[in-house]
């Protein structure tokens, strides 16, 4: 009925569009709408300056990966704002730290090397979500890699990498504003 392919210039649809999809967009009546804004969309398989920016401001994102059983993981990571740093156009990396101990996503990785990152910034209603490859490095491997663009933490146990795959900038209709105690107090004052 489809064939995947058709119609794409866009690297995240071209992924995620499956045959499944597609049958939806038709069903639904957002097929040929969905075709003519994937032939306008950038490819999306390369951070620039924009992504780069959005993705180190952020003090937090969503992180998916996908067991040996099929079922998806969902995990929140937080930290300092530029702890998820682009390293090239083409790679991410940020410093995994010890938790409660269940290792659930390194698990995962371990078998499938898939993984979904959701990146919000509530204030401004923008979203970005990055599809990529994830490579598990040691504190070592990582420092002689990397040493120059990005500074390790002592604590760090290990550094995940991940390859970008394709990324893309969501829709902000259905995002509610919310500010940390920080933005509502830097909002507050520029009425005073």
């Amino acid at each position: 009925m489809f064939k995947q392919g058709v119609f794409m210039a866009h690297r995240f649809s071209d992924i995620t569009f499956t045959e499944s999809v597609l049958a939806m967009q038709q069903r639904f009546g957002s097929y040929e709408k969905s075709a003519v804004v994937r032939q306008r969309m950038p490819d999306f398989d390369r951070f620039s300056e924009r992504e780069a920016d959005f993705i180190q401001a952020r003090d937090s994102f969503y992180m998916a990966s996908v067991g040996e059983d099929s079922w998806p993981y969902i995990q929140h990571r937080g930290g300092e704002a530029g702890f998820l740093q682009v390293l090239d156009e083409e790679t991410l990396a940020f410093g995994n730290f010890s938790g409660n101990g269940q290792y659930q996503s390194l698990g995962h990785f371990s078998k499938n090397d898939k993984v979904a990152l959701f990146l919000m910034d509530y204030p401004h209603r923008r979203r970005l979500k990055i599809l990529g490859r994830v490579k598990l490095l040691s504190v070592e491997e990582h420092l002689k890699l990397y040493a120059d663009q990005m500074e390790s933490s002592a604590k760090a146990e290990s550094f995940i990498h991940i390859k970008l795959e394709a990324f893309d900038w969501n829709c902000s209709k259905h995002i509610t504003p919310r500010l940390t105690e920080t933005e509502w107090a830097r909002e507050s004052n520029k009425g005073a």
